[in-house]
C-alpha cells in the first residue's frame, strides 16, 4: 500500500496492547521530512514503545505505520529504511571505530569496499572522530562511543533516524556537549529525527516539535515555545518544568478580570471564563518578580525556604496558605519568615479550568 503523503513518518490510529494493558491508545501523528521531533513524557507513558513500533521492533496491535510513502506496519526493521541508536550504543567490541561505522553499509551491500571506507570516514568527520578510526570501542570515552553509534546510524542516510534516550548514560557536561553535537549534525544532514527523552530541558533545546505523551495518549503537540509558554492541560503545565499551580476563584468584570487567592487579587486582563468559576493559576517561576516590601497591587508572600542554585536562588513561598516557587538573583538573601511582595504580568498567568488552559485574549 502507498500514499501520497509528504510525511517522513505517519501513524494512523495506532494502538499497542500487552495482555489487558493498553500502552498506546489510538494515537495519530505525522512527522514531516527533515523535522527533529522529540517524544517526551514520564516513565511508562509509552514513548519508547511508540519509537519501537516505528522501528518495527514492536508489533502494532491496531492501526497503520507509514515510512515515507510505504505502509511499513508489517515490514521487518531491515526493510524500513530507518536507523536506530539505543541507550546502550550496541557497538561491536571486536571491530574498530571505522569498521563499526561501515557495518550497516556492509550488511546492505552499499557500494564497493573502498566506497564504504570513504563513506564511513566522511561520516566520522561529521562527528569529529576520524582521528580515532582505528581504535576499538573499549578505548573510547562514553561520549566518543555515543558519537560512533550516531555515525553508524547516519552513514547509510536512512529516511528516519530514531534515538532512544541516547544521552541518558552521560554525565551532565557530556550531555550538554552531545546536545550541541546533535543540533549541529541535524543541521548538516537534514535527517528526519525522532528522539525519545524524559527530560523537558533536553526536548526544549533540541526539537523543532515536541510530542508530549501521558498514559499512552498525546497530551499536546507543538514547538518548544508553544509547549512551554502555552500549555493546554494541567499535565503539560506542570511537566514542562518550574510551573506553580495555585487554586483561585475567577472574577469576571468584563474588561477587568482577576483571580482571587484567599483575600488577595491577581489581575488577569480579559479572559473568557465565567464569574465565580473555580480555577487553577499556572505561573512560571521565572515570570514572578520579588520585591523586598509588598506594594500596592502586589501579592503578599512569606519565605518558607531558600535553595541556592549558583547564579540564582529558588525561594519557596507561602501565598495565602498555598506554596509557590520563584527564582531570584543569588545576591538576594531573604530570611525564613520574611514578608515579600510578588508581581507578575497578566499575560504570564495561565488559567487552568476543567483541565484545559485558557489563554489570555
Amino acid at each position: 500500500m502507498t500514499t501520497d503523503t509528504n510525511s517522513a513518518v505517519r501513524l494512523d490510529n495506532v494502538s499497542k496492547t500487552y495482555g489487558t494493558v493498553q500502552v498506546i491508545k489510538d494515537l495519530s501523528l505525522s512527522i514531516e521530512k527533515g523535522e527533529f521531533v522529540s517524544l517526551l513524557g514520564p516513565s511508562g507513558c509509552g514513548k519508547t514503545t511508540l519509537l519501537r513500533m516505528i522501528a518495527g521492533l514492536e508489533d502494532v496491535t491496531s492501526g497503520t505505520v507509514l515510512i515515507g510513502k510505504t505502509d511499513a506496519t508489517n515490514l521487518p526493521p531491515e526493510m524500513r529504511d530507518i536507523s536506530m541508536v539505543f541507550q546502550s550504543y550496541a557497538l561491536l567490541p571486536h571491530l574498530t571505530v571505522r569498521e563499526n561505522v561501515m557495518f550497516p553499509l556492509r550488511m546492505r551491500r552499499l557500494g564497493t569496499k573502498r566506497e564504504q571506507v570513504l563513506r564511513a570516514e566522511g561520516t566520522l568527520d561529521l562527528v569529529q572522530l576520524r582521528h580515532l578510526a582505528d581504535r576499538k570501542p573499549a578505548e573510547l570515552s562514553g561520549g566518543q562511543q555515543q558519537r560512533v553509534a550516531i555515525a553508524r546510524a547516519v552513514v547509510s542516510q536512512p529516511q528516519v533516524l530514531l534515538l532512544d534516550e541516547p544521552l541518558s548514560n552521560l554525565d551532565a557536561k557530556l550531555r550538554e556537549n552531545m546536545q550541541e553535537e546533535l543540533i549541529r549534525l541535524h543541521r548538516q544532514t537534514g535527517l528526519t529525527t525522532v528522539f525519545v527523552t524524559h527530560d523537558p530541558k533536553e526536548a526544549l533545546s533540541l526539537s523543532d516539535r515536541i510530542v508530549l505523551l501521558n498514559g499512552g495518549n498525546i497530551e499536546q503537540v507543538g514547538s518548544p515555545k508553544e509547549i512551554y509558554a502555552e500549555p493546554r492541560t494541567r499535565f503539560a503545565a506542570t511537566f514542562m518544568g518550574a510551573g506553580n499551580l495555585i487554586d483561585a476563584v475567577f472574577e469576571n468584570r468584563g474588561t477587568s478580570c482577576s483571580a482571587i487567592v484567599g483575600d488577595q487579587r491577581i489581575p488577569l486582563g480579559r479572559r473568557d471564563l465565567s464569574d465565580g468559576a473555580k480555577v487553577t493559576l499556572m505561573l512560571r517561576q521565572e515570570a514572578i518578580q520579588i520585591h523586598d516590601n509588598p506594594g500596592d497591587g502586589d501579592l503578599r508572600a512569606q519565605v518558607r525556604t531558600r535553595i541556592y542554585l549558583g547564579g540564582r536562588s529558588r525561594y519557596v513561598l507561602d501565598v495565602g496558605g498555598q506554596e509557590l516557587r520563584c527564582l531570584a538573583d543569588a545576591a538576594k538573601d531573604w530570611a525564613q519568615g520574611q514578608d515579600l511582595g510578588l508581581s507578575v504580568e497578566p499575560e504570564a498567568v495561565h488559567v487552568v479550568s476543567d483541565g484545559t488552559v485558557a489563554l489570555i485574549n
